[in-house]
């Protein structure tokens, strides 16, 4: 499967890890992140989060306020641009960032997922970033579900989630 994203590898990691912060845990447990009460909404879509369990995305603060979503995409977007989705907060107070695993749906760290875009596999809201804890779970969903790439955190960026928005994958 062949995608034209050169314009993935000429992106800067620099930027986003030093926005996104350099202290992340990487053994992630579940049972460390609060989950979404039945009242909390998607800050980017306003979707209630709690009905779609196995797609939820949380952004934890340091003070314990926790931020969750209907779907990495909208978690992203809500990074990407904090001022807007969330203006009384910096990025340098996020503790934790998590995304749902698709296949064990336990919340994994969202800076050490692969995330595979163009499957078959549709979020709450459409085309969406599948997150999976390995490369290899990566490799095997994109081949079972007919995505199109395979990427990690900091290649996600604006760009790409307005495309998926509007089921562009190139």
């Amino acid at each position: 499967m062949s995608m034209k994203i050169t314009w993935l590898k000429r992106l800067s990691v620099m930027p986003l890890m030093l926005a996104y912060g350099l202290t992340q845990v990487s053994g992630l447990q579940a049972q460390e992140l609060p989950d979404p009460g039945p009242k909390d909404t998607c800050p980017v879509c306003g979707m209630f989060v709690a009905k779609y369990p196995e797609w939820i995305g949380t952004v934890l603060y340091m003070d314990g306020h926790a931020h969750h979503f209907d779907g990495a995409k909208d978690l992203f977007k809500y990074l990407h641009d904090l001022q807007k989705w969330a203006p009384n907060h910096q990025a340098s107070e996020i503790d934790r960032i998590a995304v749902t695993e698709y296949y064990s749906l336990g919340r994994i760290d969202a800076r050490s997922a692969f995330y595979v875009i163009g499957s078959d596999v549709l979020g709450p809201m459409g085309h969406e970033l599948i997150p999976l804890e390995s490369l290899a779970d990566a490799e095997a969903f994109l081949q079972d579900h007919q995505g199109v790439a395979i990427l990690k955190f900091d290649q996600v960026d604006k760009a790409l989630l307005l495309n998926l928005d509007v089921g562009v994958f190139e």
